[in-house]
């Protein structure tokens, strides 16, 4: 109940006065059946935009932090998150991806709509990044089609860091279905599933037109901290002298 008290009543009409977002290709998501809208991830916000303007309610895959927070405003975040319908995934260990995918088929396996962002984290730079095929997995085991997402000017209007978002065009676009019925019972096979997965990141990249780094994000993320950091150190071993 309160899923469609956020969505109609509270979050849903600030988002769209705040975002007024320009929707395109609606009718590419299926009005019933199970089926998966996989998009790009640019802005916290992308949790709650797409949310708001889908006619039928889709559940998505959150990363584990958001419900584990300390203190009061912890709980607060973790109980507006399980409201809002999101599931949660520890994204560590070598058993995260198993147990999102568990949680994934259990919407699918409800006719439901599932929200995936297939890159599993945001872009810290706006730039589209390689695919994980747990959305592979997921679609062929569920049977059900894939729609791509892409959400355009959320990265400008609130971009990772960002609390306040500012105001900037949104749209959120949505491109033909796709259907993997040729590779069923192919779940198991490597090449099948990088396959399907990079097919479904070039609709991706189709829609939003983003530059793309045929890298996973969290080690493009990773690499940049670490550069940053060692410059840091580099800096604080050997000062520059002051200019005369």
């Amino acid at each position: 109940m309160f899923y469609y008290v956020l969505k109609y009543v509270l979050l849903g009409p600030l988002l769209r006065l705040v975002f007024r977002p320009r929707i395109e290709g609606l009718e590419h998501v299926p009005e019933s059946g199970a089926a998966i809208i996989a998009g790009n991830h640019l802005s916290f916000s992308d949790h709650f935009l797409m949310p708001a303007i889908l006619k039928r309610r889709i559940t998505f895959l959150a990363k584990a932090e958001y419900f584990t927070g300390p203190g009061i405003k912890g709980r607060l975040t973790a109980a507006f998150f399980r409201s809002a319908g999101q599931i949660p995934v520890d994204r560590s260990g070598k058993e995260a991806g198993q147990a999102a995918i568990r949680e994934g088929l259990g919407v699918l396996g409800k006719d439901e709509l599932l929200g995936i962002y297939p890159e599993g984290t945001r872009s810290h730079d706006g730039r589209l990044y390689k695919g994980k095929v747990g959305v592979a997995v997921m679609a062929l085991r569920a049977q059900v089609p894939v729609v791509p997402c892409a959400m355009i000017g959320t990265f400008e209007a609130q971009p990772p860091g960002k609390v306040i978002p500012t105001l900037h065009p949104v749209v959120i676009r949505f491109g033909k279905p796709l259907d993997f019925s040729r590779y069923l019972g192919m779940e198991n096979e490597k090449a099948v599933l990088r396959a399907i997965t990079d097919e479904i990141m070039y609709a991706i990249l189709t829609l939003s037109e983003q530059e793309y780094v045929d890298q996973y994000a969290a080690v493009a993320k990773a690499e940049e901290a670490a550069a940053k950091a060692a410059k840091a150190e580099k800096e604080r071993k050997f000062p520059r002298l002051p200019s005369r």
